[in-house]
C-alpha cells in the first residue's frame, strides 16, 4: 500500500496557484482558465486567499495537456496547435477550409482572424513612418545583388531596433509589433516599376510594385492576396519549426520572424518557388514542356514544382490559385504550360501540382522575377510565424530541447 493519500481526499497534497502554474508549464491566469472549462477543481485556501490544487490531478493534466518526448528508438516531437490542420488533402486553418478563406477575405482579415480569433473585415496594416523610414535606409546598404530575403532579415532587425518595447511578450503587444512589421518589410522592398502604394492600400496591392513593373490588374491582384493568404500558415513546416523554438526561449517577435527567415531561404523551403520558375519560363520560351521535363528526368534532377509530403493529390492552395489564374488573361500561357509539365511528369510518376508551380505561374505571366514566390512566401508566413510564437509564449518556456545521441569517440581520449 502507498502512503501517498488519494487524490481528491481532504488530506491529498495540495499546490499553490503558483506551483501548479509551473508543473503545467503555464501562466497562472491559464490555471484559472483550466478551472473555469472543468480540466481542474480548486478549493478556497485557508484564509480565503488564492486557491488550492489536488497535485496528482495537476500532474495528470500536465500528462495529458504536455509535449510527447521522443523515444528512445526515435519519433516525432508532437506540438499541440490549434492554428493549422491538415487532413485528407484538405487544409484548415482554426478548423475553417482555408481555402475559401482566400477566395473571400484579404490578407489582413485572416491574419488578424489567424491571432484573435475575431474577423474585421477591411482592416488594413500601416507601417510607423519612424520604422519604416529606418528599415528602407538600412536596405539601402546592401549590395544591388542582395535578394529579396536578405532585404527582409535586415528590414526584419532595423524595426527590432526601433522599438524599445520588443521584449514585452503580452499579446496586445506582440499583435502591435506584427501589425507594423509585416507593411514594414513589404515597404522596405524597392520598387520595381510603376507607381508605389497609395494610403490605406491592401497588403497585396503594396506588394505588386515591389515585384513587377507591370500595372496591377484587379484579378491578377486577387491572386496575389489569395497567394499570401494560402502561405500564411501549413502546420509546422521548418521555418515555423524554428520560429517556435525561438520563441519557447522567449525572443521577442522580431528575433522570431529572423528565426523563421533564416530557415526559409533553403532550397528546399522558400525558395523551391525559384526552381519552379526558372523551369516553367523555359517550358514557355521553348513552346513546349516536354523537353525541359525530360531534361531534368535525363540528369536525375526532380522536376519542381510537383509533389507534397502532406498531399496525396494536388496542393489544395495550387488548385484555387489555378482557378483564380483562369481569370487572369495574361496568365493563360504559363497556365497551360504548367499544365503540361504535371501532365508529361504524370507519365514517369504520379506527382501533383504544389503551390510553389502555381505562384511560377503568377510570376512568369506577370513579369516577375524568380525570387517573387519566396518573396510572397517570407512576408505571408511572417504572420504564421506570430501566430505561432503566441502559442509558444504560452508554452512552459525552453520546453523544445531534445538530447543529442553522441556518436563520437569515448572518452578519455588523448589531449591533442
Amino acid at each position: 500500500m502507498t502512503d501517498q493519500p488519494e487524490p481528491g481526499r481532504p488530506d491529498a497534497p495540495r499546490l499553490t496557484t503558483r506551483e501548479a502554474a509551473e508543473l503545467l508549464g503555464v501562466k497562472p491566469e491559464t490555471v484559472y482558465a483550466y478551472v473555469s472549462r472543468g480540466q481542474l477543481s480548486s478549493v478556497r485556501a485557508a484564509g480565503g486567499r488564492g486557491s488550492t490544487f489536488d497535485a496528482e490531478e495537476v500532474r495528470a493534466l500536465a500528462r495529458r495537456s504536455g509535449r510527447r518526448e521522443p523515444s528512445p528508438a526515435g519519433g516525432d516531437l508532437v506540438f499541440r496547435t490549434g492554428i493549422t490542420l491538415i487532413e485528407e488533402d484538405r487544409y484548415y486553418l482554426r478548423g475553417v477550409d482555408a481555402t475559401e478563406l482566400a477566395r473571400r477575405h484579404s490578407y489582413e482579415e485572416v491574419a488578424e482572424w489567424l491571432w484573435t480569433g475575431e474577423l474585421r473585415p477591411g482592416v488594413r496594416f500601416e507601417a510607423p513612418p519612424g520604422t519604416l523610414a529606418a528599415a528602407r535606409r538600412t536596405v539601402g546598404t546592401l549590395p544591388a545583388h542582395s535578394g529579396s530575403t536578405d532585404r527582409l532579415r535586415v528590414a526584419v532587425t532595423a524595426a527590432a531596433a526601433t522599438d524599445p518595447l520588443r521584449f514585452d511578450l503580452s499579446p496586445e503587444a506582440v499583435l502591435s509589433s506584427a501589425r507594423s512589421l509585416i507593411p514594414t518589410l513589404v515597404g522596405a522592398l524597392p520598387v520595381v516599376g510603376g507607381a508605389s502604394e497609395g494610403a490605406g492600400d491592401s497588403l497585396a496591392r503594396q506588394l505588386w510594385p515591389r515585384l513587377t513593373a507591370r500595372p496591377a490588374d484587379a484579378p491578377a491582384l486577387a491572386v496575389l492576396d489569395a497567394a499570401l493568404v494560402l502561405l500564411i500558415d501549413h502546420d509546422l513546416a521548418a521555418s515555423t519549426l524554428a520560429a517556435r523554438v525561438a520563441a519557447s526561449a522567449h525572443a521577442h517577435p522580431y528575433a522570431v520572424v529572423s528565426a523563421g527567415l533564416g530557415v526559409l531561404e533553403g532550397p528546399l523551403h522558400g525558395a523551391a518557388s525559384g526552381l519552379a520558375h526558372r523551369m516553367l519560363q523555359e517550358a514557355v520560351d521553348r513552346g513546349s514542356a516536354v523537353p525541359v521535363v525530360a531534361d531534368h528526368l535525363r540528369t536525375g534532377r526532380r522536376v519542381p514544382g510537383l509533389g507534397h509530403r502532406l498531399y496525396r493529390g494536388e496542393d489544395p492552395r495550387a488548385r484555387t490559385l489555378f482557378a483564380l489564374l483562369e481569370d487572369v488573361p495574361q496568365a493563360a500561357g504559363a497556365l497551360a504550360a504548367a499544365r503540361e509539365v504535371v501532365a508529361t511528369t504524370a507519365r514517369h510518376a504520379p506527382l501533383h501540382a504544389n503551390i510553389d508551380l502555381a505562384l511560377a505561374v503568377l510570376s512568369v505571366a506577370c513579369g516577375m522575377a524568380a525570387e517573387a514566390g519566396e518573396t510572397v512566401f517570407a512576408v505571408s508566413r511572417t504572420a504564421g510565424w506570430i501566430a505561432h510564437a503566441l502559442e509558444e509564449y504560452g508554452e512552459r518556456p525552453l520546453r523544445i530541447r531534445p538530447s543529442g545521441q553522441y556518436t563520437g569517440p569515448r572518452p578519455p581520449q588523448p589531449t591533442p
